[in-house]
């Protein structure tokens, strides 16, 4: 609808008549169910117990998954406010790892427990700031209940990798994934002062069908998907001396276009033999630095091929970037961009290069690397959905080891933080005066959100549960949550289920910071453009903080909104 405001003048026009505009209580209402919806979508693959969804693309490709992140990554949302929940399972992912969908499901019951709050007249405002004097108290609330641990205890960190597959389709391998996975990132953590430097970026994950999960394997080096290059040269090489090329080893064409004119059948002849030559001197160059392995980014021609093989040296090419880099951490060899600056000292080492064939393909392992600051994991399983599956729940377990090594504080799992910061927010929220306090009260509501979605999926009863729950936690025992797997409230540290503080802390502040940004919204303009973003997406746009008062230009109350636009920037 056009918004038309009347003026002793006449009406005045401003926005087209294609337009569409929520305001007040209507545009929060709507924006709170349309993030609910996300919320209840994912609610049901929380925890241990969690349920898959099957996800199936505009192609028919399909996905199977209870990764909160796939989930919204595959699904397209297009509410402009859904897309913002949307949004928090992204950044948790990218900075933390896991944690993804317990975000989603606390920020939805943060908008819920709000929209009760607005049904009795409380400013959205009011809410907004107990909610981030109550995120800030939580924040506090965690850190006193942290334990600290020792960055590189091996048995802790399993116990937060296995706790973090345990929730995947694959927790009945978690036990040998998790060994690899703390492995792995115990081998390319790099000791920076006091604290661990974890670049995941050192760890190559490769993925192949067929043989079962527990086929999987962590090579100490690099496997390439690549084979090699020619059937006369060898495919195993022991105590390999490694070349590392980023050239062609091709004669180069000019970059002009040249015409040469031959005369003569001999002049052919010697045009192909001096090409040859060419050619043939490169390989000589690598043969007298001594390397036995050559590993190209760029292409290696036919006439050098042949030679390679007459020398034994094994050879790879068009390998990617990121995988010669890699390759230099793990061997300790130099890229070199010019035969003419190799010498011996640029080689890298390894006990063994050996071409394998895994399943119908032959790639290539460079392995047992004297200090590999680079290795790969090879993940195996049954067939291409179960792999993916493995990458994902692999990619998450690598984050939060990570997280640990470089914030080594740990809390416990099974919703125990949640509840314990519950309780004590209550009591604290009895301190503050005025309404602040009821939104203090209902942020305690929904941090109870995550055990109570945790024991409704264990086929659990959610009232008992809570209640029992709260009772333990008010004696002291703050480390009782629901231990799924027994269907019961217990001790999560006998029980060995642990979290990295960094990851609650981030669900925390996402969740809070989205449900905020949500709940300022007051009015939603979707401008329908002839060539442009869909109107969905200009929705987004309209609904942005500070723009609620572009409806009014011509006198309506939301004019004061523009103005301010305008003295910030």
């Amino acid at each position: 609808m056009a918004s038309i405001q009347q003026t002793p003048q006449g009406p005045v026009l401003v926005l087209k008549e294609s337009a569409l505009q929520q305001k007040g209580r209507d545009a929060q209402k709507n924006n709170i169910m349309a993030a609910k919806l996300v919320a209840d979508l994912v609610r049901t693959s929380l925890g241990p117990r969690g349920l898959d969804k099957m996800l199936v693309d505009s192609i028919g490709d399909v996905t199977i998954t209870n990764d909160g992140a796939t989930i919204l990554k595959e699904i397209d949302v297009q509410h402009p406010a859904a897309k913002m929940m949307v949004e928090i399972s992204k950044t948790i992912d990218n900075e933390v790892g896991d944690g993804t969908t317990s975000s989603v499901v606390f920020a939805g019951a943060l908008l819920e427990k709000a929209e009760e709050l607005l049904a009795k007249d409380v400013h959205s405002s009011v809410i907004i700031e107990g909610y981030q004097a109550a995120q800030d108290k939580v924040m506090e609330l965690l850190s006193q209940i942290s334990k600290k641990i020792e960055p590189t205890d091996e048995e802790s960190l399993l116990k937060i990798a296995t706790t973090s597959m345990q929730s995947k389709l694959i927790s009945e391998d978690s036990s040998v994934l998790s060994k690899l996975v703390v492995d792995a990132v115990l081998r390319v953590a790099e000791k920076k002062g006091d604290r661990y430097v974890v670049d995941l970026d050192n760890i190559k994950v490769e993925k192949k069908a067929g043989s079962s999960i527990q086929a999987t394997e962590l090579v100490k080096g690099i496997v390439l998907d690549k084979e090699v290059v020619h059937s006369g040269m060898p495919t195993k090489i022991e105590k390999a001396k490694i070349a590392l090329l980023n050239a062609a080893l091709e004669v180069e064409k000019t970059e002009m276009s040249a015409e040469i004119r031959i005369t003569d059948p001999t002049q052919m002849q010697m045009f192909l033999e001096e090409e040859n030559r060419m050619l043939k001197s490169m390989v000589d160059k690598l043969q007298r630095v001594g390397v036995n392995v050559l590993i190209c980014q760029k292409g290696i021609d036919d006439i050098a091929q042949h030679y390679l093989a007459k020398y034994g040296i094994l050879s790879v090419r068009r390998v990617k970037e990121s995988d010669m880099t890699k390759l230099a951490k793990a061997t300790g060899a130099r890229i070199v961009t010019n035969l003419d600056d190799l010498f011996e000292k640029d080689l890298g080492s390894a006990n063994l290069v050996e071409e394998r064939k895994i399943e119908e393909d032959r790639w290539v392992f460079v392995e047992e690397c004297k200090n590999p600051k680079a290795v790969t994991l090879l993940l195996r399983g049954g067939s291409q959905r179960v792999v993916d599956e493995v990458e994902r729940s692999v990619h998450d377990a690598l984050m939060v080891v990570k997280d640990v090594m470089e914030n080594p504080s740990i809390v416990a799992g099974g919703g125990a933080p949640e509840t314990f910061a519950a309780t004590r927010l209550r009591n604290w929220a009895k301190s503050l005066e005025g309404r602040e306090q009821l939104a203090v009260e209902k942020f305690a509501d929904s941090l109870e959100a995550i055990p109570l979605t945790l024991s409704e999926n264990a086929g659990m009863d959610p009232i008992d549960t809570l209640t029992n729950l709260r009772s333990k936690q008010l004696k002291g025992e703050k480390w009782t949550g629901v231990d799924v797997m027994k269907a019961k409230v217990g001790n999560m540290k006998s029980s060995e289920i642990i979290e990295p503080l960094a990851v609650k802390n981030q669900i925390v502040s996402a969740a809070t910071e989205a449900a905020c940004m949500i709940l300022r919204i007051d009015d939603v303009i979707a401008v329908a453009k002839s060539a442009g973003p869909p109107g969905g997406e200009a929705g987004g746009m309209g609904g942005m903080p500070g723009m609620g008062g572009m409806g009014g230009m011509g006198g309506m109350p939301g004019m004061g909104g523009m103005g301010d636009m305008g003295m910030d920037m």
